[in-house]
């Protein structure tokens, strides 16, 4: 497998960390979970956000659950938050829809993990590109990238 800037990251971090691969065209979502072996509860996404400020933030959720731009913009304290388009994706943070990592960004954006990650030894989401993941311990990704910890999901 071919390593990724994340991996890279994580390693000259002496960052203990899991890698896996798979076929990014057979995927969505909660299908990584499955096709990694993992739970889908602690396979999370990023999701890249924009607030009526202009400021971006990055939020980390699990593959099955939404993320409540409610509860986010108040962690972040902005009066509303919305997705950034598909499209600005890549210039803002270097990484293609379905391969975006909290690790690594052109740039330090605010990052907000929800809260459900600390309950698991380990959690896996993208390792910077489609068709792979990277699993590592969460305290160590919130160290990592300096995130908040919060609840940050529509409720069931």
């Amino acid at each position: 497998m071919e390593k990724t800037n994340v991996m890279r990251i994580l390693t000259q971090n002496k960052i203990e960390y899991k890698a896996y691969e798979y076929n990014p065209d057979e995927t969505v979502g909660e299908n990584v979970a499955a096709l990694i072996g993992r739970p889908s509860e602690s396979t999370f996404k990023t999701l890249v956000t924009v607030a009526n400020t202009k400021t971006n933030y990055v939020f980390v959720v699990p593959v099955d659950c939404s993320l409540d731009l409610k509860k986010a913009a108040k962690v972040v304290r902005v009066k509303s938050i919305e997705m950034i388009k598909q499209k600005d994706l890549l210039g803002l943070t270097g990484y293609v829809h379905g391969g975006c990592s909290p690790i690594g960004m052109k740039k330090k954006l605010h990052t907000v993990i929800h809260e459900s990650a600390t309950s698991f030894e380990k959690i896996a989401f993208s390792a910077g590109k489609r068709g792979c993941q990277v699993e590592l311990a969460p305290v160590d990704l919130i160290k990592l990238v300096n995130a908040e910890v919060a609840d940050i999901v529509v409720d069931n």
